[in-house]
């Protein structure tokens, strides 16, 4: 596997690969597989192939074969891919029945972990691509933010703004990830108050090509718009009932808002720590 420092990951993924031994050595014994007998790594993170890369190395595969063996696990069927999957799929598109391979045992854990960190290493990750391989991480690693930050050599606000972006609608991510929409403005779009607007922004943006400034300008007047909205609507009978009752509760103000589709937010006023702790006295909120 070729070491390409993509998107300037840091040190410590070297280490991360060494440790789940992922490349070729000289004395590994390198065995000829069916490619029927393969299957590619199920946590495998990347979901689109480019058609034209993948055909250039068919080619040359067809041409000269592989030179570098791929590496799998021995499997209840076979065989899984733990690196080259792009190998296998040219091998594929070339004809070839057989493959080069070198088998290593590896668990799930560690088969999920080259999954993510192999396509991590690479230049042309889409972002969704990049923030579902950090929510992996996470989510079946049970890892933090902050300690995927420490692993991968980036930043945790990096880290944060990539896996934000999966908050975003699937055809806004479908956009971001065809390129019709950048990743600047994609995080833009996030901080649009009104969720159910952004998806026409986003195609607006899109189709009139709008900077990140503009878009950032056009968002903060919707804000404010759906803010002097909101303030202007008087609130009914109950909404000002409930605030009195918690007054009376707390003593002190408490703004009940509501905004659409039924939701809201309540927020009660507190002078200092000692108000504030007296408040979470009255909610049973026990802070060690």
């Amino acid at each position: 596997m070729v070491n390409k420092k993509g998107k300037g990951l840091g040190r410590g993924i070297d280490a991360i690969f060494s440790d789940l031994d992922t490349e070729a050595r000289s004395d590994d014994a390198v065995v000829d597989l069916k490619l029927a007998e393969i299957r590619p790594n199920p946590y495998q993170p990347r979901q689109n192939f480019d058609e034209s890369a993948l055909n250039d190395l068919a080619q040359s595969i067809r041409a000269t074969g592989v030179f570098q063996p791929i590496i799998v696990r021995k499997s209840v069927n076979g065989y899984e891919i733990i690196a080259g999957e792009r190998r296998f799929r040219a091998s594929k598109l070339a004809e070839k029945t057989t493959i080069p391979a070198i088998i290593r045992d590896f668990d799930e854990r560690a088969m999920m972990e080259v999954a993510v960190l192999e396509n991590l290493q690479r230049e042309n990750l889409t972002p969704i691509e990049e923030a579902q391989a950090y929510d992996m991480l996470i989510k079946k690693l049970n890892l933090t933010q902050a300690e995927v930050s420490k692993r991968l050599g980036k930043s945790r606000p990096y880290i944060a703004n990539y896996l934000r972006l999966l908050s975003l609608p699937p055809i806004v991510k479908q956009m971001l990830s065809e390129g019709k929409l950048s990743m600047g403005q994609a995080r833009t779009l996030l901080s649009l108050k009104d969720k159910s607007k952004l998806l026409a922004l986003a195609k607006r943006t899109a189709s009139e090509g709008l900077t990140v400034r503009q878009l950032e300008k056009l968002i903060a007047e919707q804000n404010e718009g759906a803010k002097k909205k909101a303030a202007a609507q008087p609130k009914s009978p109950y909404l000002r009932a409930s605030e009195n009752q918690l007054v009376d509760r707390f003593g002190t103000k408490v703004n009940i808002a509501q905004t659409h589709k039924g939701k809201g937010k309540i927020e009660i006023d507190f002078t200092n720590t000692e108000d504030l702790n007296r408040i979470l006295s009255l909610l049973d909120v026990n802070i060690d």
